[in-house]
């Protein structure tokens, strides 16, 4: 088996889920319980904690447990929208956010936000100035992924950090789940105020993740009814899940220090070969993308029907983002790109872990190869 479907889930290290086990089998009691057992759970969470605020370099009471990248999406960004609808009630974001982002601020719109979608180049790159341009009195919150999702670009988040400092009455919110552990990012550099990770994309567990909360912002809860999570996310602690999430931050870290530059050939590796069959385009831009991220369209054929024809041979890919990817729609990140509707149609994405293999590389292009050889001789003779 040839798994490159990395960005929609990772498989789970077997530390992890050694780890999971053992944490709920000998320490199951409720963190907020007030007996021995339960101030041991406490103490879990809270070396996670500290561990996870190393990792990223900020404090510990800045970091906040959640269920993942689409509830912290959710709630730095309607978080925000309830806390300071007094302030104002303009949002920006990219045209080609996470569907966690877009379809939020879709429904912040209807309750009479303004929502400003920032476009973006043929790279995937939104303009600074643009967003300096978009920016009014009644702005609150500007959202921009690090790295695309579908096509791996990376958009100049300290550069929008550096304008935004100009604005201390807009909160600056980062989705970094595709960007963790593969692209570095500075929280206090970036001039960040928000920011989400997600667990299973670094081989952890789904249902699991965090937003970064500077200091001193504040912004309303979504979930309500206990003290959890300093009052911003309420709800019992999912103490395996975090702990070992802890864990998966740093075993990615490591990989990506020992293995980061041979990722990175195997990305270029593959965007070379694909480069040489005719009937293949390319749309992600190596130079300004995520060293694990690979978009590229099959002329003249659907998408599906590549995953699939790759399914049978037991090589796993994509088309879209996994959230969007049984709604049949085009991509809206590709269109946004200037991809023609035809290309669009025909968009294949690759998704690579430190765990894959050069040869694995080689065999993708080499099964790539004779099924399109294979569904091309049927288009043919069906004509």
């Amino acid at each position: 088996m040839i798994y490159f479907d990395n960005s929609a889930t990772t498989k789970p290290y077997d530390e992890v889920i050694n780890a999971f086990v053992k944490i709920s089998t000998q320490f199951f009691a409720n963190p907020s319980s007030l007996h021995d057992l339960g101030g041991q759970v406490e103490e879990l969470l809270k070396q996670a904690r500290l561990q996870i605020a190393s990792l990223l370099q900020v404090k510990s009471n800045e970091i906040f447990f959640t269920s993942g990248g689409t509830e912290g999406n959710n709630l730095a960004i309607k978080g925000t929208a309830l806390q300071y609808a007094s302030r104002g009630k303009h949002i920006i974001i990219s045209g080609i956010e996470h569907a966690s982002v877009y379809e939020t601020c879709e429904q912040l719109k209807s309750l009479g936000y303004k929502i400003t979608y920032l476009s973006v180049d043929s790279n995937g790159q939104v303009n600074v100035e643009d967003l300096e341009s978009a920016i009014t009195e009644e702005t609150i919150l500007v959202s921009i992924m690090h790295v695309n999702n579908e096509i791996g670009a990376i958009q100049p988040i300290e550069e929008i950090g550096s304008i935004l400092k100009n604005y201390p009455k807009v909160l600056f919110h980062v989705d970094h789940v595709q960007g963790f552990g593969k692209v570095p990012l500075d929280l206090y550099k970036a001039n960040i105020d928000l920011c989400t990770i997600s667990a299973h994309k670094f081989h952890g567990l789904k249902g699991n993740g965090l937003l970064f909360k500077r200091e001193g912002i504040r912004i309303s809860p979504l979930l309500t009814g206990g003290s959890q999570e300093g009052k911003l996310r309420s709800g019992t602690e999912n103490t395996g899940g975090i702990v070992t999430m802890a864990k998966a931050m740093r075993m990615i870290e490591d990989k990506r220090k020992e293995k980061g530059a041979e990722l990175l050939q195997i990305r270029d590796y593959l965007v070379e070969q694909l480069g040489q069959i005719p009937q293949v385009q390319l749309n992600t831009k190596p130079s300004v993308s995520a060293p694990h991220i690979i978009n590229f369209s099959v002329v003249g054929l659907r998408g599906e029907v590549i995953v699939h024809a790759l399914e049978k041979e037991k090589v796993y890919v994509s088309t879209t983002s996994a959230c969007s990817s049984k709604q049949r729609k085009l991509s809206r990140t590709l269109l946004s790109t200037g991809v023609p509707d035809s290309l669009a149609e025909g968009a294949v994405r690759i998704s690579l872990s430190y765990e894959n293999t050069m040869d694995e590389a080689k065999v993708f292009i080499q099964t790539l190869q004779q099924i399109l050889e294979k569904l091309n001789m049927v288009m043919r003779d069906s004509k």
